[in-house]
């Protein structure tokens, strides 16, 4: 046998899980929206103009817009037809767009930790750095919200060997990051099960704008296309995750393209789950053999 991380076995799709949603659903749908903060001129950044020279005054002004702009547009669009956001939040947007926050906050959103800034990377960092980390931003997002954050998701998914099982520890109950799956799946920590719940590794705006060169018309198709799909399938409990970002779905053009598809699965309302991460996670702890 091959090397192996050993966080989780073989669970064939065919080996199907029993269970419904609630109202009976097959599929559970939830849009996932990163709000990010970045380190002017150091780390990790996302750009839309690649080979920019220092100081990169543009591509910083482009994420920028997504707090000034993209990220109310999309808060009230999905506001104005009653679909639950979960934000995938840098703890650095509470000092640097704090009215950003304020109506996210106000708007119910699920607050889903995500590092103290898109600059930072779990890699390298030693086994006590990274709980110290994992323990800030848990911390601050409690003190603004009055409820410590259920789920993680890693800035730029990146790892450390320990990153899962510090997850556990410092008391997170799910993680995103993954898709080895369209279920919920359990993976194994040194202090027991932690659940992983799929995340949108290719519906993701920013995998398709950026990594592949996508237009926001494609980028719906892919929307559409994944849920016709996945409801038409449906055997067995399964997670449909759509992620987008405030500084790419935000921009205008891509936003009326999001906006179409999303008009698409609300026609099918009635047949779904619109939901949130936190309240999958809720779902299977009542119901833990719904997850492979």
């Amino acid at each position: 046998m091959l090397k192996s991380h050993g966080r989780y076995g073989f669970t064939p799709i065919t080996r199907r899980t029993d269970g419904t949603w609630p109202n009976g659903a097959r599929l559970a749908v939830y849009f996932a929206l990163g709000v990010e903060e970045y380190v002017f001129g150091e780390g990790l950044t996302e750009n839309i103009l690649a080979g920019a020279t220092h100081p990169d005054l543009a591509n910083t002004s482009w994420r920028d817009y997504g707090n000034r702009v993209g990220a109310f547009r999309i808060l009230e669009r999905f506001r104005s037809h009653d679909v639950p956001l979960a934000v995938l939040l840098n703890t650095a947007v509470y000092d640097h767009a704090p009215d950003l926050m304020r109506a996210l906050s106000a708007a119910g959103c699920e607050m889903v930790a995500h590092g103290l800034t898109n600059s930072d990377t779990l890699n390298g960092m030693t086994e006590g750095q990274e709980a110290a980390y994992l323990a800030e931003v848990r911390d601050t997002i409690a003190t603004h919200e009055g409820r410590a954050p259920l789920g993680w998701s890693s800035p730029w998914l990146a790892h450390t060997p320990l990153t899962l099982d510090l997850l556990r520890e410092a008391g997170y109950g799910y993680v995103l990051d993954l898709h080895l799956d369209d279920r919920p799946v359990w993976l194994q920590t040194r202090s027991g099960p932690l659940l992983h719940i799929p995340y949108g590794l290719e519906l993701n705006d920013s995998s398709t704008a950026i990594g592949r060169f996508a237009t926001g018309r494609d980028f719906a198709a892919m929307i559409v296309d994944q849920f016709d799909e996945m409801l038409a399938t449906a055997d067995q409990p399964l997670v449909m995750s759509v992620v987008l970002h405030s500084f790419i779905s935000g921009q205008p053009f891509r936003l009326r393209a999001v906006s179409e598809a999303l008009a698409h699965v609300l026609r099918r309302r009635d047949e779904i789950w619109l939901t949130t991460p936190a309240a999958i996670h809720a779902h299977i702890v009542a119901n833990p053999d719904m997850a492979v």
